[in-house]
């Protein structure tokens, strides 16, 4: 399942922060975070965030893969988010709740068309 959201005014490095704690809250681990930074002909950057979601098997010490994200910024103001959750991995519930969270917090944020 897909989370699309699109936000305007928010500093990427802060959704990242909710979106972790969010995921965090469900059991959900972030097992990795890249950051990159690309320049525009402008002379403004564009920033890229790429996470990879885990979440604990039946043992414990071992972690499956549950889907990734990506959340980019855009010199206009505008960020993008993009959560690819496993649906077989991760319960509807589960799911439902960072969607329902994600509106709740940042729902200020996106853009009315």
């Amino acid at each position: 399942m897909q989370i699309k959201k699109t936000y305007r005014g928010i500093n990427p490095e802060m959704l990242y922060d909710e979106v972790h704690d969010l995921v965090q809250k469900q059991g959900i681990v972030l097992s990795k975070a890249r950051t990159q930074t690309y320049g525009l002909p402008s002379g403004a950057t564009q920033s890229r965030i790429v996470v990879v979601f885990k979440t604990q098997a039946q043992r414990q010490e071992e972690q499956i893969k549950c889907g990734d994200g990506n959340i980019i910024d855009s010199p206009n103001g505008e960020t993008k988010m993009l959560l690819d959750l496993d649906e077989k991995l991760l319960s509807r519930e589960k799911i439902s709740s960072i969607q329902e969270s994600l509106d709740f917090i940042l729902g200020s944020y996106e853009p009315k068309w």
